[in-house]
């Protein structure tokens, strides 16, 4: 089992009606000249994904500095609505308003660096267009956008939206469940091949939980998997692109996540035209790994990122 070399505490903090958890790793010695270093994570993962990339951190660059993750809602143990109900959908601007309340508590008025993976990157870039004040500086992990969209689609968009709500509602879109926590890691292997076994299991016992019955159960609602009533607006997000005055690290995988899903539709070309809107953005590449690159090679990534956080 993978042991880490840096732990951290869980805290409970009331964030628009929520319990929002929050993982933070502490500095041995506080120190208030460092930026503190918020971790926002992507799309069905979790705050401790980011685990490995912060042991990789060296010790010169650790010290002192507050790392702040928190459970996105609907996710870990971040509750998702009222105790006893869940959400039957998600949207995206609350992922905004959630990251602002939780700087308000935790560090005030201090600019910060923000890292957000996949839809935690997306959120970080569209929050930094938004309150360019409170960012420091960003990195960006393959969180690449969407394809602009065709407002023609609307009425079927709408439709399916609605249709997935009932399906939902009748327990068609419930996550698996797993006898065992192996079951999990192994999950998380199938899906990321680079995941070596002693990080996917000790991944797998903060990804998920026992439930009552003792069936291991992903922490993450399945009402993140309803399709947006709303269409993605590339022209508002590239607006917004303009507003960023933090510099910002975009870092991709070797391998061509965006080729893979989109087959197309939308490349790393597009994504690299994009960026130009940023007033000052570069590109790094990371070497031998996938999507979940803060998984495949931390060591790399960390070192990219203390060479970007100076």
């Amino acid at each position: 089992m993978y042991k880490e070399k840096r732990s951290s505490r869980s805290e409970f903090v009331p964030i628009r009606g929520l319990p929002y958890h929050v993982q933070v790793w502490d500095g041995t010695v506080a120190n208030a000249a460092l930026a503190p270093l918020i971790l926002v994570h992507g799309w069905m993962d979790v705050a401790a994904s980011y685990q490995f990339m912060i042991d990789a951190f060296s010790d010169a660059f650790a010290a002192g500095r507050t790392i702040i993750a928190p459970d996105w809602r609907g996710f870990g143990q971040t509750g998702s609505a009222a105790a006893g109900e869940r959400a039957d959908n998600y949207w995206f601007p609350d992922y905004l308003a959630d990251l602002d309340f939780l700087l308000d508590h935790y560090v005030k008025d201090q600019p910060v660096d923000l890292i957000g993976h996949s839809m935690g990157g997306n959120i970080a870039m569209i929050y930094a267009g938004v309150r360019p004040g409170r960012i420091r500086r960003l990195v960006n992990l393959e969180g690449f956008g969407l394809p602009a969209s065709k407002p023609a689609k609307a009425p079927t968009r709408y439709a399916k939206w609605m249709d997935e709500l009932k399906s939902l509602q009748r327990g068609e879109m419930d996550l698996k469940a797993y006898d065992e926590v192996s079951g999990v890691a192994r999950r998380l292997m199938k899906t990321n091949p680079r995941l070596s076994p002693d990080k996917a299991g000790w991944l797998a016992s903060h990804w998920a939980q026992p439930d009552a019955s003792g069936k291991w159960k992903i922490l993450g609602e399945p009402g993140h998997k309803i399709t947006s009533a709303n269409l993605y607006r590339a022209d508002e997000t590239l607006e917004i692109y303009k507003c960023i005055t933090a510099p910002v690290l975009a870092v991709e995988a070797l391998d061509d996540s965006l080729g893979k899903w989109y087959e197309g539709s939308y490349t790393l070309a597009d994504y690299h035209e994009r960026l130009k809107l940023v007033a000052d953005a570069k590109v790094a590449v990371i070497a031998d790994a996938g999507h979940m690159l803060h998984h495949d090679q931390p060591e790399q990534l960390a070192t990219l990122i203390e060479g970007f956080l100076v």
